[in-house]
């Protein structure tokens, strides 16, 4: 549910379509966030792949919020666009990181392309000498889902391109960048995908849909795996139904009033704005004892119990347990049981 329709943002200062300016929307302070007045996350480098929106940017920002230095990639610049098309750039998105207290580096770049790759990593080791936490968020498919489509029905090039987008690109951005995770003990690797092990085993309806989600978890066992030697940790995160920029549009709300799109669509009652994911990815950076995660599967509701944090307005949304003992199960209750 988070993957689908995504995101709407245009510069730091300006109010947005999705509701309050960019500032408010990604929530880019809590109390808790700085410790003596200086963020937990102080000296630590990070990379967000794929931040030019959604959970993305989110996640950036309240990286961000914690003092981190962080290099955003996507895209969408202000000179150009992908081919998702949607207005929201690379460059806002390091501004947004710079504004709520971190350093944010806006560097464009499409992880399809290896020597992109390859230049962006050197050019973080070049500067920095160090990368703490790598989130691999790489998606960019929305377009190309054909649910109940049988495969064969589906275009073969349209469906092998989802599979390079969601996982291709996840690969060759951790085989350039994992070399610089490990120099230091405490590294983090990030998969941000659709969905925890649990949630998957079930058919996803298409079945390249149903691949590109799926690959995160298993890189996530695999290299955590890998990475333990190093005293590194890798984990997948998930949020649940995520309300980015193109999710609003989708049920054509804003962040002010999203709940108009319950309407539409009643487990849209149970949605969470990109910032809870994001609190729970910082949560995970700041975390001392990380490794108890390693090769893990998580999603941003459990991780809130755990850590504490809240989403932005104040509660805890656990959409994957709804969605299993509501919308699946069929029993009937308030979705605020579940927030």
């Amino acid at each position: 549910m988070s993957a689908l329709p995504a995101r709407v943002v245009p510069s730091a200062r300006r109010r947005s379509r999705a509701g309050g300016t960019d500032r408010e929307r990604y929530g880019q302070r809590e109390e808790s966030a700085h410790v003596n007045g200086q963020g937990r996350l102080a000296g630590r480098v990070a990379l967000v792949a794929g931040a030019t929106r959604g959970a993305g940017r989110a996640i950036a920002v309240q990286l961000g919020t914690e003092g981190a230095t962080v290099y955003v990639t996507g895209r969408t610049t202000r000179a150009r666009r992908s081919e998702v098309d949607r207005p929201e750039t690379i460059e806002e998105t390091a501004e947004l990181v710079t504004a709520a207290g971190g350093t944010g580096i806006a560097v464009p770049t499409d992880h399809l392309e290896r020597e992109q790759v390859r230049a962006l990593t050197e050019r973080v080791d070049r500067e920095q000498g160090r990368l703490d936490v790598l989130v691999n968020d790489l998606w960019g498919g929305e377009h190309l889902v054909d649910f109940g489509k049988k495969m064969w029905e589906i275009g073969l090039e349209r469906g092998l391109r989802m599979l390079r987008l969601g996982v291709e690109s996840h690969i060759v951005t951790s085989h350039y960048a994992l070399p610089l995770l490990i120099r230091r003990p405490g590294g983090l690797l990030v998969e941000i995908t659709d969905g925890t092990t649990e949630t998957n085993k079930d058919y996803r309806e298409s079945l390249y849909y149903d691949l590109t989600k799926y690959a995160p978890l298993r890189m996530a066992l695999g290299l955590g795996t890998e990475l333990e030697e190093y005293g590194c940790t890798a984990v997948a995160v998930t949020p649940g139904f995520l309300r980015s920029e193109q999710m609003l549009d989708h049920f054509g709300v804003t962040e002010a009033n999203w709940r108009d799109g319950v309407a539409k669509e009643p487990g849209f009652a149970i949605s969470e704005s990109p910032v809870f994911v994001g609190r729970a990815v910082a949560a995970l950076a700041a975390d001392p004892d990380v490794a108890r995660w390693n090769g893990q599967s998580l999603s941003s509701g459990q991780l809130s119990r755990v850590y504490g944090f809240t989403d932005t307005d104040g509660t805890r949304p656990d959409a994957w347990r709804y969605i299993r003992e509501v919308t699946a199960g069929g029993r009937e209750a308030d979705d605020a049981e579940y927030r």
